[in-house]
């Protein structure tokens, strides 16, 4: 009963740590954000040489004032060429590019400055990489660009998500590789302990309710590649829960990562769909031949329609819970631009509504894990199911 007490303090001190430094994050993100651009700066310049300094400053302090928070959320459920840690501070990731016209490159994303300077003919626009006139160093905001060599850019930089998924794979090697020891060498034979008896349940849970019952008895074929997406997404999904590095990042709520996975069922499908399918897809039996003119492409749009249903309830779910929570969070520093006791006085709601929904989202965390894979087994055992008379 006391370790079950103490587990619990454990757990809810660990949630309030990650939810302060979350604040913190979104805090100075918001600071970050409030900075005027260089046409504020020119604009206060301009008044100034009028003799209007004061009002010059005061738009200025106004600009600051000011919170972007579709752009703060949209800066962190998105890809980038660094892992932003807290204000200005980011681990920088590789960079590397190829062009037809300019051959392979490779640095240091800390060479841009944060959009600040071009490097080696490169600078970052937006999160997007493209190629500039000039070939050396200057400020980003004078430089050109060049459209020709931009759109032969092949960018395959290693990017937040890239380094997320190397991180994913790694815990899913180190967890299975240490489960898989415990069974064939260091207890084999005895009662599963500590991490190997915590997985057991789930692999069984997944196995025998989920892909067995979809699939039939030709399940074991494919139950590598199901118990594999299973625990890529979920684990990929609770990573993205946790504010801190090398965690926090939107993995499976990226579109590419997504349709990667939905491409893989598709092409698993495909290969290995018997004649009964592909003949229930093209011809179905028992029907009339005039409908066939109707039912027959809608069919074959079910055969792509498919993958596409998986990416897309991939990629919404996550991606919207990740939007939510942010936004609640954001409502605190925008109730804040009207004081500091308005923003104090609705950040105990909004703390609430982003405790509810972090809970929500690690029940979300399972469930999408659950229908991708739930669906992938259903779309296989339709493809290899044996004909019946």
């Amino acid at each position: 009963m006391l370790k079950n007490k103490r587990l619990a303090i454990f757990s809810v001190l660990t949630f309030l740590v990650f939810t302060l430094i979350f604040s913190i994050n979104v805090a100075q993100d918001s600071t970050h954000n409030q900075l005027p651009d260089n046409e504020d700066h020119s604009t206060a310049a301009v008044a100034g040489a009028d003799g209007h300094v004061a009002e010059a400053h005061a738009e200025a302090g106004h600009a600051e004032e000011k919170l972007n928070a579709g752009k703060i959320i949209m800066e962190h459920v998105a890809d980038a060429h660094g892992w932003h840690l807290w204000g200005h501070t980011e681990i920088p990731l590789p960079i590397i590019l190829y062009s037809s016209e300019r051959g392979f490159a490779m640095f240091s994303s800390s060479r841009f400055d944060h959009g600040h300077k071009t490097y080696n003919g490169y600078m970052l626009k937006g999160q997007k990489v493209v190629a500039v006139d000039e070939m050396g160093e200057m400020d980003a905001h004078h430089a050109t660009i060049n459209d020709a060599v931009t759109k032969t850019i092949f960018d395959i930089s290693i990017t937040k998500n890239v380094a997320s998924i190397f991180i994913c794979c790694g815990l899913m090697l180190l967890i299975f590789t240490n489960i898989a020891g415990a069974y064939t060498r260091k207890r084999k034979g005895l009662a599963p302990t500590g991490l190997q008896n915590a997985m057991e349940p789930i692999i069984m849970f997944v196995r025998d309710d989920l892909i067995k019952p979809s699939i039939g008895h030709k399940y074991e074929k494919y139950l590598p590649y199901l118990l594999t997406v299973f625990f890529f997404i979920w684990i990929a999904n609770l990573m993205g829960l946790i504010p801190v590095f090398p965690f926090g990042a939107n993995l499976t709520g990226s579109i590419s990562v997504a349709l990667t996975l939905a491409v893989f069922t598709f092409i698993i499908v495909t290969v290995n769909a018997n004649k009964n399918y592909w003949e229930h897809v093209f011809m179905m039996p028992g029907v009339p031949k005039g409908v066939l003119v109707l039912l027959t492409p809608i069919e074959i749009l079910g055969v792509f329609l498919r993958p596409f249903v998986l990416m897309i309830r991939l990629f919404a779910n996550i991606t919207a819970g990740h939007i939510i929570a942010l936004a609640f969070f954001s409502l605190i520093f925008i109730f804040g631009q009207n004081g500091p006791g308005v923003g104090l006085a609705v950040s105990p709601l909004t703390l609430i509504f982003t405790v509810f929904m972090t809970v929500l989202e690690l029940l979300v965390a399972f469930l999408q894990a659950y229908v991708f894979t739930m669906l992938s087994a259903v779309y296989i055992g339709a493809a290899v199911e044996d004909h019946h008379h």
